[in-house]
């Protein structure tokens, strides 16, 4: 081989060792930061309810997550005699590996030095997208497997209702595309920089974020995340007076387990993107000192953390809904609304450039 193709394989192999370990890195901290944020969403419940939660394993109940763990893997997977075993099994991977794959294109920083971020795709939010409708997937397998009326209906009731709010979510993300003009997460966030606020001669703040010129989208992106990630009022798949647990109720150990991350994974990544959509991703809300002292990953992080609060209160807080008016919520209210918001946001801004081309002519 010719020494311009030797160095070429070697920044190719340098390359894919850089990304394995930031691959690696993301996965680790990342369930990490789930198995915390699990803590966290017990304590939150119990303290709603006027009771501890968990305080016994490890200080404060710190070790609880951990502990939960060992016992999930350590327990014997039971399949039912007339499942289909291979795709009983293959779905709660699937289910996870999609969940997990999509921080591949989530950026968490960028300071100037270097974007955080796995890959950072011009088209990232279509990846997400993407990988947001192959987790049905996993869940219309695991329920079909398993051999069972309850668990059928249960993953039917989901399949049902993620693609139902998907809809939602999609023309609600259109409308910050269309603000912003990139399909670039990154780009997303830096265009939070500029807006209402600095428009007035006021520094960069919360008052530029995408969350008050888009607030009704915001709500509805909010509510639709719960919807989407089966939370709490919207847990109609895993109802318990009604089908025990589920497309899961045939389900234990690590199986069990893998279901149970891609749930709260995908929560967080609800939380992340969110982040960004609405709320300056990295940016302080304020840019001046001494907010522009603190890193922009602990900002993000703190977002992301409030974030899952509300999904916290609002399982804590909120009663159940019956289906038909899950479904009705998704369909004959939301659905309307975020498209008409769509026409609105984007006749507002061709009106825009139309004045400022008036203006300048």
């Amino acid at each position: 081989m010719s020494e311009s193709t030797w160095q070429t394989w070697l920044d190719y192999g340098l390359w894919l060792v850089i990304m394995v370990g930031w691959s690696l890195l993301t996965l680790v901290v990342l369930l990490i930061i789930v198995a915390y944020l699990l803590l966290m969403d017990r304590k939150v419940w119990a303290a709603v309810q006027m009771r501890r939660g968990p305080n016994v394993v490890g200080v404060f109940g710190l070790l609880q997550s951990f502990a939960d763990l060992f016992k999930f893997v350590f327990k014997e997977p039971i399949i039912p005699a007339g499942a289909n075993k291979g795709v009983f099994l293959l779905a709660p991977i699937a289910t996870a590996t999609f969940a997990l794959a999509a921080w591949a294109v989530i950026p968490v920083n960028d300071d100037g030095l270097g974007k955080w971020v796995i890959s950072d795709l011009n088209v990232g939010v279509l990846y997400l997208l993407a990988l947001s409708s192959l987790a049905v997937y996993g869940i219309i397998m695991g329920g079909w497997a398993s051999n069972s009326k309850y668990p059928f209906m249960g993953s039917l009731r989901s399949a049902a209702q993620m693609v139902s709010y998907e809809v939602s979510i999609g023309f609600v993300i259109i409308t910050v595309i269309l603000c912003v003009g990139s399909l670039n997460l990154t780009e997303i966030v830096n265009a939070q920089a500029s807006g209402l606020g600095t428009g007035a001669g006021l520094p960069n703040s919360v008052l530029d974020w995408y969350w008050l010129p888009l607030l009704p989208m915001f709500v509805v992106f909010f509510v639709s995340a719960l919807a989407e990630t089966n939370r709490p009022p919207f847990d109609l798949v895993e109802a318990e007076s009604e089908l025990v647990a589920g497309f899961m109720v045939e389900y234990s150990s690590t199986p069990y387990l893998l279901f149970m991350l891609a749930e709260y994974v995908s929560i967080v990544t609800m939380c992340a993107l969110m982040t960004i959509l609405f709320l300056g991703g990295w940016l302080p809300p304020v840019a001046v000192v001494p907010f522009t002292w603190v890193p922009g990953i602990l900002w993000f992080a703190a977002k992301c953390v409030l974030l899952f609060f509300m999904f916290a209160m609002a399982k804590a807080m909120v009663p159940r809904y019956r289906y038909d008016q899950l479904m009705r919520l998704g369909w004959k209210v939301f659905l309307p609304l975020s498209l008409a918001m769509v026409v609105i946001v984007a006749g507002v801004l061709q009106y825009k450039d139309a004045t400022v081309l008036a203006l300048g002519g």
